[in-house]
């Protein structure tokens, strides 16, 4: 029952679609409308920029750890629970209910979830993604070779059989859902990660323009 109840709140605090609301809250806009019409902070990078993006990245990390401190708190403290929780948030905000079971890839509720079970290895996958993409400027690619980084990283800094396997299952979810990344990278098609501004010549934008964070 507690691995059921965790999974519930997982899903639901997954589900928030942060990236949509912030950004039609403070810019007027529908981020789904713009770029690749996902509501991830790439996404949000590329049309609102930097500091909108942020605000994305932070909501879509936190509502990981959110979600697992909710049942630490009131559900249970096993790690069953907790599995199922974490598990269920990164699947909530690639298949949100609120966005009729559409989302993002999970990267960064992914790095929530890391953080909460293992700081350490958070910080390596970061660090991993953050090397890519400052050399290459591809933000998928990054995303797909921290995410394989991730469970090597887990297992070689010793933690239980249990949470390597998680983070293997987990950084498999993520890859597959790059996998149009992966195919315009192969084909040399893929966007450079490049700063979007509300001053680009789109009439929806200009009516509108996003403030100052």
């Amino acid at each position: 029952m507690s691995v059921l109840l965790g999974a519930l709140i997982g899903y639901f605090m997954g589900s928030i679609p942060c990236g949509l609301v912030f950004v039609k809250a403070i810019c007027g806009i529908d981020i789904r409308q713009y770029g690749s019409h996902n509501i991830g902070t790439t996404n949000v990078f590329r049309t609102v920029g930097a500091r909108m993006a942020s605000l994305v990245l932070l909501g879509d990390l936190g509502k990981g750890v959110v979600a697992l401190l909710l049942v630490s708190r009131f559900v249970s403290t096993d790690l069953w629970p907790q599995l199922a929780c974490a598990a269920a948030s990164i699947l909530g905000h690639s298949f949100s209910c609120f966005l009729h079971f559409k989302g993002g890839r999970g990267v960064a509720t992914g790095l929530g979830v890391l953080l909460y079970f293992m700081p350490d290895v958070s910080v390596f996958a970061l660090t991993v993604w953050l090397a890519i993409v400052f050399v290459t400027r591809y933000v998928s690619l990054g995303s797909i070779v921290a995410a394989f980084c991730a469970p090597l990283g887990a297992y070689y800094l010793g933690y239980d059989l249990p949470l390597v396997i998680f983070t293997a299952i987990i950084a498999a979810v993520v890859i597959v859902r790059h996998y149009e990344n992966m195919v315009r990278l192969f084909h040399g098609t893929e966007n450079k990660i490049r700063e979007g501004h509300l001053s680009v010549k789109d009439k929806k934008l200009r009516r509108k323009p996003c403030p100052s964070l």
